[in-house]
């Protein structure tokens, strides 16, 4: 039988329902109880998963448990993961991992004091249409990357979460939220950044609810909700990002790199599956034959799009990695990187200057087809609910 590290998860929100209902795919983890603020939430989530409900405090002391996925709101990360490691468990954070380059440093210097590991979500790179664009560049057939463009625009959350004032408010807006996905997908595909420009702005300084329960009331919002960004990667690429929760349509791809040798489209890297397309020079390109990748096929129906979603993936990797004593893909050092991109950008919305990167990293090891399947639980013996 394999051996499996035992998960806690601390905070039983909606992103909760994500990891246990999708956790019984991989190998390598076994969750076992959760936590949250609201005793309430916790039990119901327990009672509908059939782990068990505990405290906080029990929870981290727990002997069973190995890895804690801290999913509290992204204001508390901090704070709740500098609790885990200092109870001598492994922390896997959801994005953003942290709000500030200083933050993540003391983590950092925590772990390694200790002997333990972090990793944080997305693990969206990990996906079938993501690592198929990783072999893609590496395989060279689009030559070296010159620049590339990444948008991510909407109108924002407040017309279907429930609850959606902290998007609004410092560590949210769409930056900091729906950035790391396209932030760790251009990391991984060119590697790290050396500084960045941008230019920020509230054109709506209040938004009124549209979603239940709440339909009608208003939030204050305290962050940038449009930024548009300039990155300038070690490799010398340039790549324009563009991120906004006040645009109503638009004809942008989420993801386009350009190489020297030709084009490479990118579906949304909030997923792990989609359409790549390929061109050499300016005329399409087949994509590379037999590339049949576990976690690019669609499981799940949003809203009658079929669509791959494989979240956990990252912490699975995290688990076997820690047992097999390599490093793991969904990296502390890949995530700090790219709160220091993030956070970088909303500087320099500040101060109109370009920011220097304050941190670097390796981009993450590829996931092949084989290593994907070596992540799973065979579809007969998983158990998702």
């Amino acid at each position: 039988m394999d051996r499996s590290l035992g998960i806690g998860i601390i905070g039983c929100g909606n992103i909760a329902t994500t990891y246990l209902r999708l956790s019984p795919l991989f190998r390598g983890i076994e969750v076992r109880a959760c936590a949250d603020i609201d005793a309430a939430v916790a039990n119901a989530r327990a009672e509908e998963f059939s782990v068990r409900a505990e405290s906080v405090a029990a929870l981290l002391a727990a002997d069973d448990i190995d890895i804690v996925v801290n999913l509290t709101i992204p204001a508390a990360h901090f704070e709740v993961s500098r609790a885990i490691l200092e109870a001598g468990k492994h922390v896997y954070s959801e994005k953003p991992y942290v709000l500030s380059v200083e933050e993540g440093m003391e983590l950092e210097a925590l772990a390694r004091k200790k002997g333990l590991r972090i990793g944080s979500a997305p693990d969206t790179f990990l996906g079938g249409a993501g690592q198929l664009a990783r072999h893609i560049v590496d395989a060279g057939m689009i030559g070296r990357i010159t620049s590339g463009t990444a948008h991510v625009l909407s109108h924002g959350m407040e017309h279907w979460h429930p609850n959606p004032d902290f998007f609004y408010q410092p560590g949210g807006g769409p930056i900091l939220d729906l950035g790391p996905y396209y932030l760790a997908s251009l990391v991984q595909l060119a590697g790290p950044v050396l500084r960045v420009a941008a230019l920020t702005s509230i054109p709506a300084p209040q938004r009124t609810i549209t979603s239940e329960p709440r339909r009608g009331q208003t939030i204050d919002v305290a962050t940038p909700t449009t930024v548009h960004a300039l990155l300038e990667f070690a490799n010398g690429a340039v790549v324009t990002v563009n991120a906004s929760w006040d645009v109503w349509s638009h004809g942008h791809s989420p993801l386009e790199i350009y190489g020297e040798e030709g084009s490479l489209f990118l579906p949304d890297p909030n997923f792990f599956g989609g359409e790549v397309r390929l061109t050499r020079k300016a005329e399409p390109a087949p994509l590379p034959e037999a590339w049949e990748h576990a976690f690019a096929v669609p499981n799940q129906d949003h809203g009658g799009r079929q669509l791959a979603n494989y979240r956990t993936v990252g912490l699975a990797d995290m688990a076997m990695s820690i047992m097999a004593d390599r490093p793991h893909r969904c990296s502390a050092e890949l995530a700090l990187h790219v709160v220091d991109i993030m956070t970088g950008m909303l500087r320099s919305g500040e101060s109109g200057r370009f920011e220097a990167m304050r941190t670097t990293c390796e981009r993450p090891a590829a996931l092949s087809p084989k290593e994907a399947l070596d992540l799973t639980v065979p579809v007969a013996d998983s158990k998702v609910a």
